[in-house]
């Protein structure tokens, strides 16, 4: 169902957009972390360093493709809160035919290039069989991926952050069951870990698919699927494939530092692959609210509403500074279970609760970038994040470097070399803030 966001009181409308995308964020760090938790108590250290090692890597192709998406989603926002439908339509159309040619031709390089890339990464010889299974067959599943994160940022887009959820709420159900049963009970390891996620995507992407052809009218395109619109397609690139090369960056200075990490041995690794699970679940919140808040200032800067537009932001940032303080406080106090879920290895879990404990005291640094990036992503404003983007992480790789190979700082380089990335984050964005609210008053 869409829902026009230009009308109504601003805050219940972001907490009730929020909602949804927060739990579908959930579900889907549950069904990944399920996989690192089943793969790394049933198979050993060594096995949850393989898949620790493969995540970040097709993570980097698939955040690309979602930054496409978030990137359309603007666009598709905007002419939505215009009332423009006929271009609307052909954006989605051609938004959709080229994400999928996209997402086919990455899957195959990603499937022919995995060792390699892997070798890059200076990954431990003893895992790199396990660590090639897995992301080979990860990137099967890229398409599905895409076509589900499409439809959910178009429904997004539209008003409606709920019906996605449901998918995703059916796909993680079947991706655990399915984690059991290939890894627990017909003990295939890594494959099983991976084969289970492929299917559970394709069942999302699916879902996803046939609710938006049997129940929203605006989507119910038929042959019209198959308009390709060459300017419009040029527009899109200009908005997602910024807003990609953001994602991408991100992931890529996570990359840089999955291989620094490995340097450290096997134990530190499994112990980071753990504890980047655990970031996730507590920074996957501030970056919902931000996309809300991309969402709803979108569709009000489409329709000429700037002051809904300044007040989506003021309340957005109240959320993410609440929140950042929140998460704060429990993941310091759970660092140590929360780590044992994952591994029953004493080394591991000691160096694991050591690193979630120093990064707990920076997450509201994340909450307000999130929030700021969700800001400029709903203005259009989007190399702003890209560029703040590039410096956060390349921050983060530069000071993590010496840190790990020189000072030999181990696993607690990192929360450090990510304080850095942060500030230095915010440092290039706030004067660009400034100047657009003073603007826009």
């Amino acid at each position: 169902m869409t829902h026009d966001m230009t009308k109504g009181r601003l805050l219940p409308i972001l907490i009730r957009f929020t909602i949804p995308l927060i739990l579908g964020n959930l579900l889907q760090l549950t069904y990944n972390a399920v996989d690192s938790i089943i793969v790394g108590r049933f198979v050993g250290s060594g096995a949850l360093a393989a898949v620790g090692t493969g995540n970040p890597l097709i993570t980097l192709f698939m955040l690309f493709e979602q930054g496409i998406c978030l990137g359309a989603g603007v666009l598709i926002g905007t002419m939505y809160g215009a009332k423009d439908y006929d271009r609307l339509k052909r954006q989605i159309s051609t938004g959709l035919i080229a994400g999928m040619v996209f997402s086919a031709v990455v899957s195959l390089l990603v499937i022919l290039a995995a060792p390699q890339l892997l070798t890059l990464l200076r990954i431990h010889p003893s895992i790199l069989g396990e660590a090639v299974a897995y992301l080979r067959l990860i990137a099967l599943g890229m398409i599905f991926n895409f076509l589900y994160n499409y439809f959910a940022a178009t429904l997004r887009a539209l008003g409606d952050s709920r019906s996605a959820l449901y998918f995703l709420s059916v796909s993680a159900a079947l991706n655990i069951a399915g984690d059991l049963f290939f890894v627990v009970v017909l003990r295939m390891g890594v494959h099983g870990a991976a084969l289970s996620t492929v299917i559970s995507e394709a069942l999302a992407g699916l879902l996803c698919w046939l609710y938006v052809q049997k129940k929203i009218p605006l989507l119910q395109l038929g042959r019209e699927w198959l308009n390709f619109d060459a300017g419009l397609l040029k527009l899109t690139l200009s908005y997602g494939f910024v807003t990609a090369m953001q994602q991408s960056a991100v992931q890529l200075g996570k990359v840089g530092v999955q291989g620094l990490v490995n340097t450290l041995g096997v134990a530190s690794a499994a112990a980071y692959s753990a504890g980047i699970r655990a970031d996730d679940y507590a920074m996957i919140v501030e970056q919902n609210i931000a996309h809300a808040m991309t969402s709803v200032m979108a569709q009000n800067r489409g329709a000429g509403l700037q002051d809904r537009v300044r007040k989506s932001f003021q309340y957005g940032m109240m959320l993410e500074a609440g929140y950042g303080i929140l998460s704060g406080i429990v993941f310091y106090a759970a660092a140590r279970p929360l780590i044992g879920l994952f591994s029953t290895d004493p080394e591991v879990i000691q160096i694991g609760t050591q690193y979630i404990r120093m990064m707990a005291f920076m997450y509201i640094l994340p909450a307000a970038t999130n929030g700021i990036q969700g800001y400029f992503r709903g203005m259009g404003d989007l190399k702003i994040t890209l560029v703040s983007s590039i410096i956060n992480m390349g921050v983060r790789v530069a000071a993590a470097a010496p840190m790990i190979l020189y000072f030999h700082m181990g696993l607690e380089a990192i929360p450090w070399a990510c304080l850095l990335g942060w500030v230095g984050m915010m440092v290039y964005e706030i004067p660009f803030l400034i100047r657009r609210k003073l603007v826009q008053k």
